[in-house]
């Protein structure tokens, strides 16, 4: 079991590790220019994930039902699932580009973002939202590829996309001298490449799938409405989970540019370990799926129990490596030291991060690949009502400490209640995901 989920595990941690990795390297081109920038890279980054995370769920449930269906070996609908999937993502980018404007005036407002950030971030977001086709398309894309066991080909698409999105960001940056426009377009121009990418490598090995596909059973009303209850379950908990993630760079711009820009530094290290735990939550979603499909309930007890050892694992190395190296990490990022000594006091936080919510990260996995999406719904929804409640109640005394005490719970009640929900339901699923 160790090397089924190691080989699904390692090049979807590599594939993630390119995601944070560049979020660190325009945080690094960007914390060498000014403070103002720093903190707008996070407004205007925050602003882009509140609209494209909400969407995730077409990733989700497309990894899902994937999975299931390539269990079962059912060729055709393998196929057919991957165009509901481009439908959703299509729709979702009408939808998107239709409400840009308006929606990122009234976040501003909303937030009381300071106005010499307001003008950068804007700017930032303005260029970057046109990245929304490839993006979702690929959410579709990916989601599709992991359910069929592949994630290689995710680990190629994103490690192309990031690659070229540095280059071409430096570009811009230190040789035109475009300043923060020259890393939005990096990022902007990347992204469509990689789609072309991503296109090129599935006619590649999939071709073969082209026959199958048909139309008429993709937009089946049966089918669609599976996909559409998954669908909005995992919209309103995606909803919820962007409030709170979102919600913290706008919480510290009120505690000031300095706390700002140290909030943004801080959340790249929860990043950056929130992907590697992904790496193992996607391994969750093949292989749980897999097994359903199949109706393997004995393999699928021993994938979860496999998994929860390395995310433990990787849980502890995290925490041991933030208590000893989070100033070094800073200092590389940044060479604005105001901001290091400013944000010092809340590193405790970042260091009781991964082991309070690795479990949350592998339950989502998990729960994805059985297209159990209640529980992840009841959890985020249940943590994020606890984290404004604690933060509300708590910023008068506590200031930057009270968002991320908040942010510390919000984390273990998702633990917690996935895991509560699993060990009292585990035996039902199967029979319960039979069609």
């Amino acid at each position: 079991m160790n090397r089924e989920i190691l080989k699904l595990a390692l090049p979807a941690i590599i594939t993630n590790i390119s995601v944070p990795l560049l979020g660190l390297v325009d945080t690094f081109i960007v914390g060498h220019l000014s403070v103002v920038y720093l903190g707008a890279i996070g407004t205007g980054s925050a602003l882009i994930s509140m609209l494209y995370w909400n969407f995730g769920f077409i990733r989700m449930s497309t990894s899902g039902i994937t999975a299931q269906a390539y269990g079962k070996k059912e060729s055709a609908e393998m196929a057919n699932v991957l165009t509901r999937a481009l439908l959703f993502s299509f729709i979702a980018v009408t939808f998107i580009l239709s409400i840009k404007e308006p929606f990122c005036e009234f976040v501003f407002k909303f937030m009381e973002t300071p106005e010499e950030i307001r003008e950068y971030a804007k700017e930032y977001f303005s260029i970057c939202i046109w990245g929304v086709i490839p993006i979702l398309s690929l959410y579709a894309l990916k989601g599709w590829l992991i359910g069929m066991q592949n994630t290689l080909y995710p680990m190629i698409i994103s490690i192309l996309m990031n690659g070229i999105n540095i280059l071409l960001s430096c570009l811009f940056v230190f040789h035109l001298n475009m300043e923060i426009e020259g890393v939005a377009y990096g990022t902007l121009f990347s992204q469509y490449i990689a789609l072309i990418i991503g296109i090129g490598l599935w006619l590649y090995k999939y071709n073969h799938l082209i026959p199958l596909i048909c139309w008429k059973k993709s937009i089946e009303i049966g089918k669609m409405l599976r996909l559409l209850k998954i669908n909005g379950a995992i919209f309103i908990r995606s909803l919820c989970l962007v409030a709170v993630t979102t919600f913290i760079p706008f919480a510290g711009a009120k505690e000031g540019a300095i706390i700002l820009a140290g909030n943004t530094l801080l959340m790249q290290l929860f990043t950056l370990f929130s992907y590697f735990s992904d790496g193992f939550a996607y391994a969750g979603e093949a292989l749980v799926g897999k097994f359903i499909g199949g109706e393997k309930k004995k393999e699928m007890g021993n994938a979860v129990r496999h998994l929860f050892i390395w995310g433990l694992g990787i849980a502890i190395f995290f925490a041991l490596s933030y208590a000893v190296g989070t100033k070094n990490i800073l200092s590389i990022l940044t060479n604005q030291t105001e901001v290091i000594q400013e944000i010092a006091p809340y590193i405790i936080w970042v260091v009781a991060i991964p082991i309070v919510s690795f479990a949350a990260f592998l339950w989502d996995g998990i729960m994805i690949g059985a297209t159990q999406i209640r529980p992840m719904l009841y959890g985020t929804a249940s943590a994020a009502i606890l984290f404004f409640t604690l933060y509300t109640n708590l910023v008068d005394y506590w200031h930057n400490h009270a968002i991320w005490l908040a942010f510390v719970c919000y984390l273990a009640t998702r633990s917690i209640i996935q895991t509560t929900w699993w060990l009292f339901h585990s035996n039902n699923i199967i029979k319960g995901n039979r069609q």
